[in-house]
């Protein structure tokens, strides 16, 4: 085979095989370069206790999901019956963090739907999904006892994800802890 024709061959077939390993990701699986990092340090008030700060190590000892969510999501209004589920189940210690919104609204939101958070973080600035390199809401993030990001999920939870990915992440996170 001439040079000339197997240069464009050999570059076309590359192409088809990068284009091809692409399309096998999840468009959701956004590396994060905080994964394996403490999480980073704030200072936020909560829906029931804007006045009343919590800080980052206050948080420490035991594994964490955190739900950043706002009241003008539409996406958040999918992943909240499972929210609840789990909320209810007590299995985890789910953690909400209301970005940038109002804090009337927040509530009156968990008011309606039911509140499956052990408590609301209110960042109504949006510092810490600032610092959490938050793309968009939702968006969940699993932190371990020590404080640090174990896991990140772009995009409402669902039954799959919670499932292979997040409970099993959460168990080994929570026997090693112990």
């Amino acid at each position: 085979m001439p040079l000339r024709f197997a240069v464009p061959l050999l570059l076309f077939g590359a192409l088809v095989v990068f284009l091809g390993i692409g399309l096998q990701r999840d468009p959701r699986l956004v590396p994060s370069p905080l994964i394996g990092k403490p999480a980073p340090q704030f200072s936020l008030g909560t829906l029931g206790a804007p006045e009343k700060p919590v800080q980052r190590d206050d948080l420490l000892g035991r594994a964490y999901l955190l739900n950043v969510w706002a009241s003008w999501c539409a996406q958040c209004r999918e992943e909240h019956p499972l929210l609840l589920e789990l909320g209810k189940a007590g299995q985890v210690n789910l953690i909400g963090l209301n970005y940038h919104d109002e804090l009337e609204a927040g509530r009156q939101w968990l008011s309606e739907r039911g509140d499956p958070y052990r408590m609301t973080l209110f960042d109504p600035q949006g510092k810490l999904g600032l610092d959490l390199g938050v793309y968009g809401v939702p968006e969940t993030f699993l932190i371990d006892a020590k404080g640090v990001i174990r896991y990140k999920h772009i995009g409402p939870l669902n039954q799959d994800v919670l499932s292979r990915d997040i409970l099993p992440l959460l168990a080994n996170l929570e026997r090693d802890a112990q």
